[in-house]
């Protein structure tokens, strides 16, 4: 059997430098297709990949017969794996095709297909197609099947095409058309189309502000208006409106300062708050958040709450909102203005036709909303962003009928199959764009919750999912879809289309909805991201999303967006909620599920590969004293994970600690975030392995991963390669567990 190489040595610190920038990538980067919670890195997979499928000049003594001759051409591919990773290159037909070259004479012409179980956002996939190779893909989450389908299986059936929306520019006509670029540009048109015809129907619910003289005069559009939700002070002799304000600035930027000044009249019973505008020298009052949760002083009195007050107010349905300030686009930038009665009465007077029955979930690790009475997706939402979303959610399907009769136009045959029955002509070509403005949908609404905050640095909106959770926001942002400012529609659009125009085409790709443990699909290497124990709840964080996709796509998708919400009861995460609060049992029903899927990935993985699991290394932690009275600490989400991986007949052939996280995420910053994920090479383990026991395989992957920190990877370099590491995993010797120990 051929030794890869991935299983002795890798230039890690290319790899991981190329990870950690790819991390600032914006435009175009298929990240910002849709959000997804710890997408690994596309140059991480991209390498991985690469290093998996190629063999170790020790593989071949018949054409390196010395180390040295060996060492030189592992040099060579460590060259080539360094300009592979770099995001510029992400297209570079020469650099991709040398990579392709190198991958089909190590595996004779014929590459094995590549399948990753639990697909995610679609980065191993993805990667496995820019590769040549022909990219598999399930997951038991509808939002993550959708967004990887987005990715790899639709562009490259509408490869090559030009657009068929009419009315195109001069420049387009006669333009070639590469990869997915005529798919793009009907998205871009198809967007357009569908935000005009939002504004005839809602444009009167976003009102424009009159500017005062001092800053121009004019009508301007306004970017956000900003809330503050309320409750009754607790003091019966006060019971204002008390605002839940955590800060009164609203921009910091330099030369640009502005904040909010309350303003109570205590000559009314109860004392009446308003706000007024303040702009350039000095600043605002104290903040009246004064702890933890819910605590604030009340503006009126001074009293302060307590988080079970606010919690009363709120599951009894008394929290209210009040217009602190509204933001406009001015001439040379942001415009603050002091509220408005006439934009409060018209944002009550939005009437929405449809809400999300949806119930958030009640685990208070992710989800703080339900604490205090926001318990179904709807109460996250004013009325006039249930409306702006529904209206664009309807404008999916009628964009899809007016793309089909224009495609047909343009001479697309309509052969009556859909996208997903396999047809390629006028139906299913409508159906392709119509998907990716459902994702249009899903990026607007992330940034239209009343979660969204107003960012004082950067005087923009927030999305909800700042974090892998959603948390209770005190002050909030509305948007206007329909300004020209971060978290408007055509911004959201031009996001996708951007990443359309440059995704590969190269090979089909296929993205199925699948429980991991019921894989069948035999003769492809597998390479995954397993999740994460208990450290992210995918499906019931995806419930945010698949209730706008099930509106906008369940027509399209039948199959795929067939339940309420995102399915749960088997979904690998050990989650104690789900279980009564029974760690045990959440541990039990994991460890089952991962041992099942190893199983099965056991059976069907190619023998002449290894299978590549990514793992994250920073999780909670817990320690144990052993039978001789040694302490030793491990994490439980690594040994579950390991223990099922070993148990099911692998052994582990290398270890390489990835940087896959930056640590400015408000996520990183402070906590024991998954920064760093160990990527396991793992072959099929012969029964003449050498056995260790499980707690030196923890302590030895312990020490691997503490080799690296947030900026310098500390590495074993290899001889005259300059970041490139040896395999510490016994230099390709196998691991392998002791039954019992």
């Amino acid at each position: 059997m051929k030794k890869k190489l991935i299983e002795v040595a890798l230039p890690l610190e290319a790899i991981n430098r190329a990870s950690a920038r790819e991390k600032s990538i914006r435009h175009g980067h298929p990240s910002t297709l849709h959000l997804w919670w710890a997408r690994r890195p596309l140059a991480a997979c991209r390498a991985v990949l690469f290093a998996s499928l190629v063999d170790d000049p020790s593989s071949h003594p018949e054409r390196f017969p010395t180390e040295g001759e060996q060492e030189q051409e592992r040099q060579r591919l460590f060259a080539l794996i360094e300009e592979l990773v770099k995001w510029e290159n992400s297209n570079n037909e020469e650099v991709l095709a040398r990579a392709r070259k190198e991958i089909l004479d190590s595996t004779d012409g014929n590459p094995p297909p590549v399948y990753d179980p639990f697909c995610g956002g679609g980065s191993i996939p993805l990667e496995a197609q820019r590769l040549g190779l022909k990219a598999y893909a399930s997951d038991l989450n509808p939002v993550a099947v959708l967004i990887t389908k987005a990715m790899i299986e639709i562009p490259p059936k509408f490869k090559d095409r030009p657009p068929v929306h009419p009315n195109q520019e001069p420049e387009l006509i006669g333009r070639q058309w590469k990869r997915a670029e005529g798919l793009a540009e009907d998205i871009r048109y198809y967007g357009r189309w569908m935000r005009d015809e939002a504004y005839k129907r809602i444009g009167h619910l976003y009102p424009t502000v009159q500017l005062p003289a001092e800053q121009g005069g004019g009508q301007a559009t306004v970017i956000a208006w900003l809330w503050a939700r309320t409750v009754t002070c607790p003091n019966p002799a006060c019971q204002a409106e008390m605002p839940l304000i955590s800060s009164f600035w609203l921009s910091k930027k330099k030369g640009r300062e502005a904040w909010i000044e309350p303003v109570v009249d205590r000559s009314v019973r109860p004392a009446r708050i308003s706000f007024r505008v303040q702009t350039g020298s000095g600043k605002p009052q104290e903040s009246i958040k004064i702890g933890r949760g819910a605590q604030f002083r009340c503006l009126a009195c001074g009293t302060a709450t307590q988080d079970q007050h606010v919690k009363n107010e709120g599951t009894n349905s008394r929290m209210g909102q009040k217009l602190m300030a509204i933001v406009a686009e001015g001439a040379r930038g942001r415009i603050y203005l002091p509220p408005i009665q006439e934009h409060v009465k018209i944002a009550l007077s939005a009437q929405p036709q449809w809400f999300p029955e949806g119930q958030i979930a009640e685990d208070s690790r992710w989800f703080s909303p339900p604490l205090f009475g926001l318990s179904h997706f709807h109460h996250i939402f004013t009325r006039r962003q249930l409306v702006a979303l529904t209206t664009f959610s309807d404008l999916v399907g009628e964009a899809k009928d007016l793309i089909q009769a224009d495609a047909a136009s343009a001479g697309l045959p309509d052969d009556g199959d859909g996208f997903e029955a396999g047809g390629s002509a006028s139906r299913a070509y409508a159906e392709a764009v119509a998907t990716y403005l459902a994702l249009g949908v899903d990026r607007l609404a992330d940034r239209q919750t009343t979660i969204c905050s107003w960012d004082i640095g950067y005087v923009k909106i927030r999305n909800t999912f700042a974090r892998q959770a959603i948390p209770m926001v005190w002050d909030y942002a509305e948007g206007n879809p329909f300004s020209n400012s971060t978290g408007n529609f055509l911004g959201a659009i031009d996001w996708i289309y951007k990443v359309v125009q440059i995704l590969p085409v190269s090979n089909d790709g296929f993205a199925i909805q699948q429980d991991a443990t019921q894989l069948n699909s035999k003769g492809n290497i597998f390479a995954t991201d397993p999740p994460y124990y208990d450290n992210i709840g995918y499906a019931d964080l995806s419930d945010f999303f698949y209730i706008w996709l099930r509106r906008s796509l369940s027509r399209i998708y039948g199959q795929l967006f067939a339940t309420m919400l995102v399915p749960k009861g088997e979904e690998l995460v050990a989650t104690p909620y789900r279980f009564n609060g029974d760690k045990g049992k959440a541990k039990s029903f994991f460890e089952k599920g991962m041992r099942h899927t190893f199983d099965r990935i056991h059976k069907l993985q190619h023998p002449e590969y290894p299978l590549t699991v990514y793992y994250a290394f920073k999780q909670a932690e817990s320690s144990a004293e052993d039978a001789n009275g040694d302490v030793h600490v491990a994490s439980t989400g690594w040994e579950t994970m390991l223990e099922a991986l070993l148990r099911s007949g692998f052994g582990i052939v290398g270890t390489w600690p990835l940087r896959t996280e930056l640590m400015n995420r408000s996520v990183g910053l402070g906590t024991n975030a998954l920064a760093s994920s160990i990527v396991l090479a793992c072959r099929k383990r012969p029964e003449t392995a050498t056995t260790v026991t499980r707690r030196d395989f923890l302590l030895e992957l312990k020490s691997r991963a503490s080799q690296f920190t947030p900026d310098v990877t500390k590495s074993e370099h290899c001889p005259g390669g300059s970041g490139s590491v040896r395999n510490r995993a016994g230099h390709g010797d196998f691991f392998s567990l002791r039954q019992g120990t």
